[in-house]
């Protein structure tokens, strides 16, 4: 059987149609409801909010997909990881940004590279969610901050089995209930966890405690 990892970095058929129906604002909005119970707007806003980062601002979004959130980083200096090449074929579509193929449990880049780390729709889909969030908070200056959203568990029977479909045919990983992602976000070193829930979704976000020869980063929530 082909591995989680492998799967999605060949995959091409799924890949395209994800990104199709993600990069449609009103398609999300409707198969985020159908799927999962999950509200699309606090996806878009924690994305909106990459337009009010300070210019220069360096950004690593893992995995990036078909580039979701380029538009909002123009400003920024953008970095897009991602596993799978017709993703990242996808995202420079988007416009001339830095983009790398990727395994997310080893990024390619030194310790404390980024101001802030995005993570939408990505952790579910991932052999070791743990391991991953240690990595992104490994590359996060002090004072930086991890933000994204993910599939959850024990929202409810119908979504709990929805899960177990996706990973009977080697689309999720292990995934992992709210507490655990918390649990997650707090074991890779991280503090000021907020993980909110919307239907089977939470969106959540996290701050790599400030060195203390540095004040913390401004205008990065």
């Amino acid at each position: 059987m082909t591995s989680l990892r492998d799967r999605w970095k060949t995959e091409r058929l799924h890949a395209v149609f994800y990104d199709r129906g993600v990069q449609n604002r009103r398609i999300a909005k409707a198969a985020g409801r159908l799927m999962w119970g999950y509200d699309t707007g606090g996806l878009w806003r924690s994305i909106d909010l990459l337009a009010t980062a300070p210019a220069g601002c360096t950004v690593l979004d893992v995995p990036c997909g078909g580039g979701i959130a380029v538009p909002a980083a123009r400003r920024l200096r953008y970095v897009g990881a991602d596993l799978s090449p017709v993703m990242l074929d996808r995202a420079r579509r988007h416009g001339p940004v830095t983009l790398v193929q990727a395994d997310v449990n080893a990024l390619p880049f030194p310790d404390a590279t980024f101001d802030l780390c995005v993570t939408y729709n990505g952790l579910h889909c991932l052999p070791d969610p743990p391991a991953a969030v240690t990595e992104m908070a490994r590359v996060l200056r002090p004072g930086g901050t991890l933000r994204g959203s993910t599939v959850t568990r024990g929202s409810s029977r119908r979504h709990d089995a929805l899960i177990a479909v996706m990973r009977r045919l080697n689309m999720f990983g292990p995934s992992g209930t709210p507490a655990d992602l918390a649990a997650w976000l707090t074991g890779a070193g991280l503090t000021d966890v907020r993980v909110t829930l919307s239907g089977a979704i939470a969106d959540f976000t996290a701050r790599r405690p400030p060195d203390i020869r540095d004040a913390p980063l401004p205008g990065i929530r």
